[in-house]
């Protein structure tokens, strides 16, 4: 990170730490059961604390910045990054602090709502599918497939027979972006029933976030259990190679970006897009250039 970059009074951070976010956060493939009550709410990884990992962020969104620019001028291949979570887990928090900091000409977020009249017209991954990156594209999905089977099961909006289906759908949905050169990056922002109270209470606080304020929230405060389950089930049907789950503390807000920029950061690495080659002529563009610099100086 350069000085210009650097706030004049941060201390001398280890902005490189010998960590691996991506092991430490992705869910084991050898499992074929995942259980959400055995993994912690809360982490600090390898910082000293949230000035440490909020420098850190920083430095890693630079990095990211640049790795976007290069997939994007390289128009090879695509990243899609899925949030899920409890609400006031943070999605809209890590969106501007960390995915919303790449250049919006190549990334686009998807806050998937309740369907429309529309949408229902049509299978579940119609709308899904349109939002999907395009080669040298980000895509960003608030919410996603993954709300098919979830609120659609624990609220009993569709049946058994229909939902217990698409875990399957999602694979192949999933391998058939695989295949045509889209990274999956599955998050799930973790955040324990305490954390959430407390955020709730502040946003009832907080005159500038009651439109955040909805009763609904309490009432799937009280299915709790059943979404963990729904969570769990998705997990374990939907986690492979190609498009892992990443199961992210969300209790400190700090951590949660630092992890999820972290595994972006490395991802991009990963993927290591080059900057196109060029068919012009430097020499003779640099020759055009100095004549024209020379006659607008007489």
């Amino acid at each position: 990170m350069s000085t210009e970059d650097k706030r004049l009074d941060e201390p001398d951070w280890d902005l490189d730490p010998k960590f691996d976010f991506v092991d430490a956060h992705r869910l084991p493939f050898s499992k074929d059961k995942v259980s959400l009550k055995e993994i912690d709410t809360e982490c600090s990884g390898p910082f000293e604390g949230k000035d440490h990992g909020r420098a850190f962020t920083r430095a890693a969104n630079i990095e990211i910045r640049d790795l976007q620019y290069r997939m994007y001028t390289e128009g090879k291949q695509s990243l899609l990054i899925v949030l899920q979570a409890p609400d006031a887990a943070g999605k809209d928090g890590l969106i501007r602090k960390v995915l919303g900091q790449m250049n919006p000409q190549g990334c686009r977020t998807y806050p998937f709502k309740v369907p429309s009249s529309e949408e229902r017209a049509h299978d579940f991954l119609w709308r899904i599918h349109k939002a999907t990156p395009a080669a040298g594209k980000v895509s960003v999905f608030n919410r996603s497939h993954y709300e098919d089977v979830l609120v659609v099961r624990v609220e009993d909006l569709v049946p058994k027979s229909v939902w217990k289906d698409r875990y399957e759908i999602i694979n192949d949905f999933e391998k058939l972006l695989a295949h045509r050169g889209t990274r999956i990056l599955k998050f799930y922002l973790h955040i324990s029933p305490r954390e959430q109270l407390e955020r709730f209470k502040k946003r009832l606080d907080d005159p500038t976030k009651h439109w955040k304020l909805n009763a609904g929230d309490y009432a799937a405060r009280d299915k709790w259990g059943d979404y963990r389950e729904a969570y769990e089930d998705a997990m374990a049907k939907c986690h492979s190679k190609i498009a892992p789950w990443h199961v992210i503390p969300a209790d400190k807000k700090w951590y949660r970006d630092a992890s999820v920029a972290a595994i972006v950061r490395d991802t991009l690495r990963d993927m290591d897009p080059q900057l196109p080659k060029i068919d012009a002529d430097l020499d003779e563009i640099r020759r055009l250039y100095e004549r024209e610099l020379e006659e607008m100086n007489e």
